[in-house]
């Protein structure tokens, strides 16, 4: 799967690491739509979540990006929107499982708890994971409810 558009959110806790992130997207020739927060003034993440999930959701990002302090905020408020499939990743290998077996289509990371080398991987190896469907496509297809 080709990447060409990214979208990308945060709380106060996350921004101090968005910058880095949408760099290094760009540097990859991917579209980024950033949708805040802008500073490390305090926010409510779901004010910039949802916007990222419908862009997800909605076919306009082939990916989503989110941050807070522990990644769960935002993990659960994607997780809201039925199309969304969003890890809470802290690790290489949870990051490229996400794809590989959940294909999963929103990343979230714990800025409080990782390095900004570790987020800039992370999302890397996030867009670049192919999901592998077979036993994988049915167990992801179980998820929905409604």
């Amino acid at each position: 799967m080709e990447v060409k558009t990214i979208a990308i959110g945060c709380d106060h806790a996350g921004f101090p690491y968005k910058d880095s992130i949408k760099k290094l997207l760009q540097s990859k020739g991917i579209e980024v739509l950033d949708f805040g927060t802008d500073s490390t003034e305090s926010v409510d993440y779901p004010d910039f979540v949802h916007p990222v999930a419908d862009s997800v959701e909605n076919n306009k990002a082939d990916f989503g990006v989110l941050l807070c302090g522990s990644g769960n905020g935002v993990a659960m408020t994607a997780n809201k929107h039925q199309g969304i499939r969003a890890a809470l990743c802290w690790q290489k290998d949870i990051a490229a499982l996400a794809r590989q077996h959940n294909d999963a289509n929103i990343i979230a990371l714990p800025a409080r708890f990782i390095s900004e080398e570790l987020a800039l991987d992370m999302v890397s190896i996030f867009i670049e994971t192919e999901f592998e469907a077979g036993r994988h496509a049915r167990r992801v297809g179980k998820i929905p409810q409604c």
